[in-house]
């Protein structure tokens, strides 16, 4: 059994492809939802289809990158940010209960937190699945309220995607950005199989 994070080919691409379009249709839903309820507002023009460069061209100059996780350099990046009509704090206690995500985001599930932790603190290891994946993950940032980033990676194996979250107040609301980076042949997998299926999964959290 291989310890890499994975984006194989052929029929294992074909799951991709059908979990990017479950996505889609989740996310078309999440954001109706939002607009009846007045609760979500978008903070990017969405396209159909989102290429890297049009993410890179977004990306917010305000992250952290860890060394080894560069977008300009990177393999795979997906940028993705939301007007939220709530408080910053809140929002952000939602991200860190990293046990609850199942509950509300359809692409996470099977997350476990190290014995006695609740929430994601700074350097939290937890394991958890996304994207179809089982992965782990580690803080690398965090700012209570602002900055919160991870390193995710096949347990044992060194990190090839970064993960961050950035929260700005704007008035009563928060802008939420999101963006990820990945590095390594992976990566590059995923981009050529489906080049939107990261900036996708992520409009898909901010909606719900």
């Amino acid at each position: 059994m291989t310890k890499r994070l994975y984006f194989p080919s052929t029929e294992s691409c074909a799951r991709w492809m059908l979990l990017g379009a479950s996505m889609a249709s989740l996310l078309s839903i999440a954001t109706s939802a939002g607009a009846q309820t007045n609760t979500l507002h978008t903070g990017t023009k969405k396209e159909a289809i989102m290429t890297m460069k049009q993410d890179l061209s977004m990306r917010s100059r305000e992250i952290h990158w860890p060394e080894g996780f560069n977008p300009a350099t990177a393999d795979l990046f997906s940028h993705n940010e939301l007007l939220i009509n709530a408080s910053c704090e809140k929002i952000w206690g939602h991200i860190v209960d990293a046990g609850k995500w199942p509950q509300w985001y359809p692409n996470s599930g099977g997350v476990e937190l190290p014995e006695g932790t609740k929430v994601l603190g700074d350097g939290t290891t937890w394991r958890w699945s996304t994207f179809g994946l089982s992965i782990e993950s580690k803080v690398q940032e965090y700012v209570p309220h602002t900055r919160l980033g991870w390193y995710g990676y096949a347990p044992g194996t060194r990190p090839s995607f970064y993960h961050t979250w950035y929260l700005a107040p704007q008035g009563t609301s928060c802008l939420v950005i999101t963006d990820e980076v990945g590095v390594g042949k992976d990566a590059a997998h995923l981009r050529e199989a489906d080049e939107s299926l990261l900036h996708r999964g992520h409009d898909l959290w901010l909606a719900t």
